[in-house]
């Protein structure tokens, strides 16, 4: 894995230095992001290979940047910030992604987890992120094609579930793919009042935590060719 991770670092590094990125970081850091795995995956993944080419000069300012379809890679902050609350109670086997995008959340989770499962309702935008991940050597995450409302239930439960755009409430698909004590991280709301929740299945029910205000594109139904 080391030497993969060798080949992640540098891949790129021309066109965007390590300088940038290691200013990123700082950043991160200064913003409140402490997980220390969390932070040297970030370093080491190259934000730029998964936004467009005529973009790459801003892959890593900390926002986020449009990649068609209506639908935008997350900022790096917000990528940092839900890694760091699935992984807040300790290593996780098996996580449930809703919304691969670009890829770059999967690659991220990818190497902080053991497995993930990516559902994307944009068929084309999940091709694309494929082929970059098997570009990085990035082969712990299965792909699924479909309604990311519905997650995946053949394949439940999940110790961690990340939604990477905003539902107007919890899907209860979801919450019944949680595994006892597995951990879901999700922006709910409408319009401009959305929120970042944290639920964690427990014995009896789930607890519910706010983390403050954000801003994500729809969770839309359905899938799209």
């Amino acid at each position: 894995m080391a030497r993969d991770q060798d080949h992640i670092l540098h891949r790129g590094i021309g066109m965007t230095s390590q300088r940038t990125r290691e200013r990123l970081i700082q950043r991160l850091y200064e913003e409140g992001i402490s997980n220390a795995k969390v932070l040297e995956v970030i370093r080491r993944t190259p934000r730029h290979l998964f936004v467009d080419e005529a973009l790459s000069h801003r892959a890593y300012e900390d926002t986020a940047l449009p990649i068609g379809h209506n639908q935008t890679i997350s900022q790096p902050y917000m990528v940092a910030r839900m890694s760091e609350l699935l992984l807040e109670a300790g290593p996780l086997d098996k996580v449930l992604e809703i919304g691969t995008g670009s890829g770059y959340q999967t690659a991220v989770l990818s190497q902080l987890v053991e497995r993930v499962f990516s559902v994307e309702r944009i068929k084309v935008l999940q091709d694309r992120a494929k082929e970059r991940l098997l570009e990085l050597n990035l082969r712990n995450v299965v792909f699924r094609w479909g309604d990311g409302w519905e997650g995946w239930p053949a394949l439940a439960p999940y110790n961690g579930i990340i939604v990477t755009a905003v539902a107007t409430d919890v899907p209860q698909a979801l919450l019944d793919q949680l595994a006892p004590g597995g951990r879901l991280v999700i922006p709910v709301g409408s319009g401009e009042v959305q929120q970042l929740m944290l639920i964690i299945r427990e014995e009896q029910g789930f607890s519910r935590r706010v983390l403050g205000a954000v801003r994500f594109v729809p969770l839309l139904n359905g899938p799209l060719a």
